[in-house]
This record gives C-alpha cells, structure tokens and sequence, in this order.
C-alpha cells in the first residue's frame, strides 16, 4: 500500500497503526537496551572526537586507525582522571563511615524533636515511618555490598564497550556516511547528507557546551561549599555538574544527596539549608543565564517534552535513558525541523516561539496554496 491510499483510510485505522507501530518500537527499544545504549553514547563521542580525531589524520599525517585510537585514548584519559577523583572522595567518606553514621542519627533525633514540638507528632510515630529508610541508608548489609560490586562491574563493562564502539565509528564514519546516503533515492542524497552534516555540527556544538556548563556548575558548586566549610565539597561539585545533566531531577537529586552529606559531616544542622539555598540559585542562574548562553539556542526544547522525555527515558533505559533522553531528542528535533514532512513534530519540540511561530506560519502558507 502506497502513502496515497494510506491517507485515505478512516481515522481509526490510521490511529491503530501508528498505536501499533509505536507500541512494537518502544518494545524493540526496551529488549535492545543492552545493545542500544551504548551504541548511542558511542555515537555522540564519536560526534565529539571527530575534529580531533581528523586533526590527528590530516595535519599530522597518522593513518587513521592510529588518529583514532588517540582520540578515545585522550577521552579514556580525561573520564579516568573525573572518577578517580570521585572516587577517592567516595574512598575517604567511607572511611568517616561511623562518624558519618552518628552525625545523621543525631541530626534526625533533633530533627524530629522539632516536628514533634511544632506539629505535634511523637518521636515514635516518626521513628517508625523512617526506621527502614534510615537502616538501608546508614547500616549497608552484605547484600547492599554485592549489589553496589555487581553494579560497578556492570558500569565497567558498559563503559568497555561504549570506547570500543566509538573507536569503530571514527574509524569506520566515512563508510556510515555512505551507507546512510545509499539508503535514501538518489534525489534525495544531497538533501541527505546536508542533514547529517547539520546535525553533526550542532549535536557537537550542543554537548561541548553541556560540557562547559557541566563545569561551571561544578566549579560554582564546590567553590561555595568550601565557602561554607562543607566536607567533601569536591565530590558534591562533581555530583552536581554531572547529574545536572539530567535537566530538572538531577539538580534536585544532587540536592538531596548534598544535604544528606552535610548534615551527616558537620555540627550545624543550619549549614544545610545553607546547601540548599546555593543549590537552587545555581539551579535558577544555570537555567535562566548558563544554559541560553553557553548551549545557545540552536536546539531548545521546551520544559514539557523535557519532563517527558527524561521521565520515558528513565521508563525504558533507566538511569541511562535520563541521559541519552535529551541528546536524543535533540537529533529528532534537528531532523524534523529540516524534513519538509515533519517540520510540525520539530515545533511541538521547540522552545522558541519566535522561530516555531515563523515556521508555522510557512507550513500555514505552503497547505493554503495546496488546497488552491
């Protein structure tokens, strides 16, 4: 069946095919997470090393299995550097273990000392609503331990893999680039290979200023709390910058976490709310001020396609899916916007009315002059 017989078919069949159709991509996405999702991780560093490695090919003259090689190297180098330090910070913090242990006992006791003077509730009704959470989060038992092994094996693996992938994408991208133009008629390939060279650009231009954005929000972060006399206030800085890659739960989590911290290493209960005000003005500075002028508008999306994505991603792929979300529906966006067919799905994505309002307009003016 042709598109031109489809279109006439009644609502209801078209609606179920596309129900259908959706339902088998989102169960083929979900059964292919183990393959998919590092794929996809692979692809935007390859995205991310392309220039250097075609630096290392063309101006220095190295074959390019080698120029490849290097790049992931120098990426394996720089990602190795970013958890050893968490991980030492992680190292002495379990080290403080005990102490850490008291300090939350103590700070919870007084804290419901206050709810139970202010609102009324005896210290024994909150005890035993928060018991089981408090246990699983200060007494780690055996099985926590091998679970947390288990996970960091995984993890390790995963990232095995996503360097493993990346290097055969640099080394193999010109070979992609053709086969994704063959797939495509001849009258088309052009158009084709403009949109894949468009989206390369600015999916590179859009995670390297997530990157920059992830660091000044790490700076900025372990910089106050070391202001404000916060232990492991590096390791709270790095969880910021790189959770606040999640856009709207991250920063939040990170939050939690660093509230968490403070009040199980420090004296003062009030150094917390301390945390917690600086966690939201990096939050509203970031948003409102960092964001617009260090990822730029090229992709905006807006605040409620952002939501569903992150909260689909996690659905489907879990923490990962959090991840990838964004980037993700970032190239659907960059895609839409320049296929003459799915430029409507490209405005319901975006977040600048100027533009969608003018390319609504065109798609208005292109149908009247359909119908005419």
């Amino acid at each position: 069946m042709d598109l031109k017989n489809f279109t006439r078919l009644p609502f209801y069949i078209k609606l179920a095919c596309v129900m259908f159709s959706l339902f088998a991509l989102g169960a083929l996405v979900i059964l292919a997470k183990d393959i998919l999702a590092p794929l996809i991780f692979s692809c935007l560093f390859a995205i991310l090393l392309m220039p250097l490695a075609s630096f290392f090919e063309r101006r220095i003259r190295l074959p390019r299995g080698m120029a490849s090689m290097i790049a992931v190297v120098l990426l394996l180098s720089f990602i190795t550097v970013v958890l050893y330090v968490i991980g030492s910070q992680i190292a002495a913090l379990l080290k403080d273990w005990p102490a850490f242990q008291a300090q939350i006992s103590h700070s919870l006791w007084n804290f419901r000392g206050w709810v139970s003077a202010h609102f009324g509730i005896t210290r024994q009704k909150q005890l035993n609503v928060v018991s089981s959470a408090t246990s699983k989060v200060t007494s780690p038992d055996a099985a926590l331990v091998g679970t947390t092994l288990l996970s960091l094996s995984s993890i390790i693996l995963f990232l095995i893999f996503i360097f493993i992938y990346t290097f055969f994408f640099l080394l193999y991208r010109r070979l992609i680039l053709k086969f994704l133009e063959s797939v495509f008629l001849e009258e088309n390939k052009k158009k084709v290979h403009e949109v894949i060279e468009q989206v390369q650009a600015i999916i590179r231009q859009y995670i390297v200023g997530l990157l920059i954005e992830m660091t000044i929000v790490a700076t900025v972060v372990s910089t106050t709390l070391t202001i404000l006399g916060v232990q492991y206030a590096i390791l709270l800085g790095l969880i910021a910058g790189i959770f606040n890659l999640i856009p709207y739960f991250g920063i939040f989590a990170a939050m939690v976490l660093s509230a968490t911290v403070t009040l199980g290493t420090s004296t003062d209960s009030t150094v917390a709310i301390y945390v917690l005000i600086t966690f939201v003005a990096t939050h509203l500075v970031d948003s409102n001020i960092i964001l617009p002028l260090v990822v730029g508008s090229k992709v905006r999306i807006n605040a409620l396609v952002t939501v569903l994505g992150v909260v689909i991603g996690e659905m489907f792929w879990g923490i990962s899916g959090m991840f990838l979300s964004i980037p993700v529906i970032a190239v659907l966006k960059i895609i839409f916007d320049r296929v003459e067919s799915l430029q409507p799905w490209g405005i319901i994505l975006g977040d600048e009315e100027k533009k969608q309002n003018k390319l609504a307009k065109k798609l208005k003016v292109e149908s009247e002059e359909v119908g005419e």
